[in-house]
C-alpha cells in the first residue's frame, strides 16, 4: 500500500466519523425539540380541556355573586376574593424574610462556617416537607400557639385569634414557599460578578450600602422571578390551608385578618369529594378550575411585567 492509498482512506474515514457525528447531532436534537413540544401539548390540553368543560358555566354572574347553599347556584366571587387576598398576604410575609436570608448566605457569611451549614440544611428539608405536614404544622404553631397566646394575653382567652383564619393560613404558605425564594435569590446574588462589590465599597461605600443600592437593584429581576414561583406554588396548594383558615361554605368576604375564607383550590376540593350531586357540580367545578388558572397566570403576568420594567431600566441604567 502506497502513502496515497493511505491518506485517501484516512480522509475517507474522517469523512465517515463526522458523517455520524452530525447523525448523532440531528437525532439529539429531534428528540430534545419533541420534549419540549411534549410539555407544550400537554399544557395546551390541559387547559383546552378546563376551557372546553368550563366555558358554558362562565358568567359575568359566576365571577361576581357568591355561592348558594348546596354549591350548584350561584358564583364564586368570595372564593377569588380569598385567593388573591390569600396569595397577597404570602407575598408580603415570605418575600422579605427569604430575601434576607439569602443576602445572608451570600454576602455575610462564610460557606465553610456552622450557620451556612446549619440554614442551608434547614431549606433544604423545607423544601423536602409535604405540603400537609406544613398544615398541621400551622395549625400547632400559628393557631394555637400564636393566635392562642394572643387571646390568652389580649382578649381574656376569647377566641378572636386562636382559629383558623387567613393570617395563619397566608403565613403557613410562606413558610412552604420560603426555600423557592431563598434558593432563588441566593443564586441571583451569586451570579453578579464581585467586580461591582468590590467598585462600590473601593468607593467609600459601607458593606451595607453596597448590598443595598448595588447588589439588590442588579438582583431585582431574579428576586421577583422568585417571587413569581412562590406566588405559582401557594396559589394551588389545598392541603396547608385545610386546617388553618379555609371555609367549606362562606359566602361573606374576609374583612379582618382573623376571618375565614373561601379559597378556590379547597372550593375545587370540595366540589370534587363532597358533591352530592356531581353531574350538576361538574360543569361549576370545570369553571372554578379556569377561574383559578386565570388568576395564577394572572398574578404572574403582573409580576413579569415589574420584572421586564425593571430589567429595562437596569439596561439604560447602563
Amino acid at each position: 500500500m502506497n502513502c496515497s492509498d493511505r491518506v485517501s482512506r484516512e480522509q475517507s474515514g474522517n469523512g465517515g466519523s463526522r458523517q455520524r457525528v452530525d447523525w448523532n447531532d440531528r437525532l439529539f436534537r429531534a428528540l430534545t425539540g419533541l420534549a419540549c413540544w411534549i410539555i407544550v401539548l400537554m399544557v395546551l390540553l390541559i387547559v383546552g380541556k378546563i376551557a372546553y368543560h368550563g366555558k358554558d358555566r362562565l358568567s359575568w354572574d359566576f365571577l361576581t355573586m357568591a355561592p348558594e347553599e348546596g354549591m350548584t347556584a350561584g358564583g364564586i366571587f368570595p372564593a377569588i376574593y380569598g385567593t388573591a387576598l390569600l396569595v397577597i398576604l404570602m407575598t408580603i410575609a415570605v418575600v422579605p424574610l427569604g430575601v434576607m436570608v439569602a443576602i445572608y448566605l451570600n454576602e455575610y457569611s462564610s460557606h465553610t462556617s456552622a450557620i451556612y451549614k446549619v440554614t442551608r440544611l434547614a431549606v433544604t428539608n423545607l423544601a423536602g416537607v409535604p405540603s400537609i405536614v406544613f398544615g398541621l404544622f400551622g395549625l400547632g404553631f400559628f393557631v394555637q400557639g400564636i393566635g392562642g397566646s394572643i387571646d390568652r394575653v389580649f382578649y381574656g382567652g376569647q377566641l378572636v385569634f386562636g382559629q383558623p383564619a387567613i393570617i395563619w393560613a397566608a403565613l403557613t404558605l410562606a413558610v412552604l414557599t420560603l426555600p423557592v425564594v431563598i434558593l432563588t435569590t441566593e443564586d441571583t446574588l451569586r451570579a453578579i460578578p464581585n467586580e461591582l462589590r468590590e467598585a462600590s465599597m473601593a468607593l467609600g461605600a459601607t458593606k451595607f450600602q453596597t448590598i443595598m443600592r448595588t447588589v439588590l437593584p442588579q438582583a431585582s429581576a431574579g428576586i421577583l422571578t422568585g417571587t413569581i414561583l412562590a406566588v405559582s406554588r401557594g396559589a394551588g396548594e389545598v392541603a396547608p390551608i385545610l386546617f388553618t383558615g379555609a371555609a367549606y361554605f362562606l359566602p361573606e368576604l374576609p374583612h379582618k385578618l382573623h376571618s375565614q375564607f373561601m379559597e378556590l383550590g379547597y372550593h375545587i376540593y370540595v366540589l370534587s369529594t363532597q358533591s352530592p350531586d356531581v353531574e350538576a357540580t361538574e360543569p361549576i367545578l370545570y369553571s372554578t378550575v379556569f377561574v383559578l388558572l386565570a388568576l395564577t397566570f394572572f398574578l404572574n403576568l403582573v409580576a413579569i411585567i415589574i420584572r421586564s420594567r425593571m430589567r429595562t431600566k437596569l439596561r439604560r441604567a447602563a
